[in-house]
């Protein structure tokens, strides 16, 4: 496992591409987001998305999996956006949400029974340079909360600790959000919060 420091407001160009060359190979990062840490990888990549549900205990045919795109335009390649949706979209992102909406057939087999996906664009320029840099969305799943403990999901030092041998880079982006995102259900007849979290909805 590799450890390494980036500052949000300008994210060093070759930290970058040397994280993206690992992600292309299947590996599996914990990186900061506008909310809480979040494990990742590259979403197309089914082997990696596997790695991480095992991590997880998690089943991917079952459990809520979001991904995370650098901006709207990318949305469309995978999920299906009515213009309503739209709208409140380009109001709110980047930042804190998360926007459930109904999947497109672009994304690969493991997601295949899933009429639905999560959508994230954080408001945190490491993720979104992760991202672009790699051309493909990120999976992504945010470390297990630890209410007792919080700096263990807030301090990517600590975090480290407890997934240093299960994923292949932690990046240090600062101290971390104990909050989640707010989740935007967009795939009935009207967007509904189904989570309150950090993000505020702007109409």
């Amino acid at each position: 496992m590799q450890f390494v420091k980036l500052y949000p407001d300008n994210p060093n160009k070759r930290t970058i591409q040397q994280i993206v060359e690992v992600l292309r190979d299947g590996g599996i990062i914990i990186y900061p987001t506008d909310t809480l840490y979040a494990i990742g990888c590259d979403a197309l990549n089914v082997r990696a998305v596997e790695r991480i549900c095992r991590i997880k205990g998690i089943d991917p045919a079952k459990a809520s999996l979001s991904i995370v795109c650098n901006d709207i335009g990318n949305v469309a390649h995978y999920a299906r956006i009515d213009n309503t949706t739209h709208r409140i979209m380009r109001k709110n992102l980047p930042g804190a949400f998360t926007f459930i909406l109904p999947a497109s057939s672009s994304l690969p087999k493991i997601y295949k029974q899933r009429k639905s996906v999560g959508i994230r664009i954080p408001d945190n320029n490491i993720a979104r340079a992760i991202v672009e840099e790699l051309g493909n969305p990120l999976l992504s799943t945010s470390v297990a909360t630890n209410h007792d403990e919080p700096e263990y999901t807030t301090n990517p030092e600590l975090i480290a600790e407890i997934y240093g041998t299960m994923v292949d880079y932690v990046i240090d982006g600062g101290e971390g959000d104990i909050k989640g995102s707010t989740i935007i259900d967009c795939t009935g007849n009207e967007p509904e919060i189904v989570r309150q979290g950090k993000g505020e909805i702007s109409d």
